[in-house]
């Protein structure tokens, strides 16, 4: 009885490890594919006159600028949006960061040490983002009593971010990079236990998919908000 015990034991093992890749694969793939709707978005609207002048050319540039906090504060509920809507939502998002990307494109098409900063900040970003989500997913440390630290500095940060909106501090924009870039990546760390250790494989189809679409969302904005942060910081040299 023990060994078929044992034998039960292991390939149960092996069907949560099956399905929890499975699961993560999906979360980095929804996220991913957020990456190429926001650079595709950019590079079209940045080749638009027209579409640049529509979004970016008056006081609308603010509604581009706040429109993916918008989205997520009101349109983006993994507790009651089925997962088709938490699509749709998603990838809404990631087309405004696009938009307003559209600005970024223009110089690096402009200015070729600009574009390689771009690559630079974004390759950087991509490391910094692959090694602190397998951080996340192998330590054993249990992260989440740095949440509500963490949500804290973020929502200060979003604050005083608008407001440097109009002070233009350079002094204030440098501190917001630095401390973003400390706040966004234990947000990474966080967020990659957490999204492991809410899997299950008793969890139905649908509501892994939301939890999948609510995964890739944080970590799309933890990889865009590292990007903007290091770029920041790529154009001081």
């Amino acid at each position: 009885m023990q060994p078929d015990r044992y034998s039960n034991t292991q390939a149960k093992s092996r069907e949560i490890d099956a399905g929890l890749r499975a699961h993560m694969n999906s979360i980095y793939g929804k996220m991913t594919a957020g990456v190429l709707v926001t650079a595709l978005t950019a590079m079209v609207v940045s080749s638009s006159p027209f579409l640049l002048k529509l979004f970016l050319g008056g006081p609308q540039q603010y509604i581009v600028i706040f429109a993916p906090l918008a989205i997520i504060w009101f349109g983006f509920n993994p507790m009651t949006m089925a997962a088709s809507k938490l699509r749709l939502a998603f990838f809404g998002i990631s087309v405004a960061y696009g938009i307003s990307f559209a600005s970024i494109a223009v110089l690096a098409s402009a200015d070729p040490a600009y574009g390689i900063n771009v690559a630079k900040a974004f390759f950087v970003a991509s490391a910094m983002f692959a090694g602190l989500s397998i951080y996340g997913y192998t330590t054993k440390t249990d992260l989440s009593p740095i949440r509500t630290f963490l949500t804290m500095g973020i929502i200060g940060l979003i604050a005083v971010s608008v407001m440097n909106l109009f002070i233009q501090s350079d002094l204030m924009a440098n501190a917001i990079a630095g401390v973003g870039i400390l706040l966004f990546s234990g947000l990474t760390v966080w967020q990659t236990q957490e999204m492991k250790e809410m899997y299950h494989p008793s969890i139905s189809k649908e509501k892994k998919d939301r939890y999948a679409w609510a995964a890739a969302l944080n970590l799309y904005i933890s990889f865009i908000a590292l990007f903007q942060y290091i770029l920041h910081f790529m154009n001081q040299r």
